[in-house]
């Protein structure tokens, strides 16, 4: 599947405002990026969170660069068929890791089917 940058963003930017209000206003310090492919020996890696999820953080958590939710454009494009399945994956992807950022794990994510 091919799709520009800014197409994919325009679908990232979708699927943020399908998550609830409620729920964003409770994200903090954290940024959500896209980027084109993943580190190196994780090709099949769709989103990776990278911080301290809320559920980590302690009194002495002051002065820390954002958390980075990092959606990964090119395998998400290589594993879908048309744009539905990219607006699908996309959905799946954010969610799945703004989960992280909320404390939830890989294990109850699956079990959501979120995984």
């Amino acid at each position: 599947m091919k799709m520009s940058k800014e197409r994919f963003e325009e679908l990232v930017g979708d699927a943020l405002d399908e998550v609830p209000e409620e729920l964003l206003d409770l994200m903090d310090n954290v940024v959500i990026l896209v980027v084109d492919d993943p580190p190196a020996g994780e090709p099949d890696l769709l989103g990776l969170y990278e911080g301290f999820s809320l559920t980590e953080r302690g009194w002495d958590y002051s002065g820390v660069l954002p958390d980075r939710i990092s959606i990964y454009r090119n395998p998400i494009l290589a594993i879908c068929d048309d744009e539905d399945d990219v607006v699908d994956e996309v959905a799946i992807t954010v969610v799945h890791e703004i989960a992280h950022h909320f404390g939830i794990d890989d294990r109850r994510l699956h079990a959501l089917g979120w995984g």
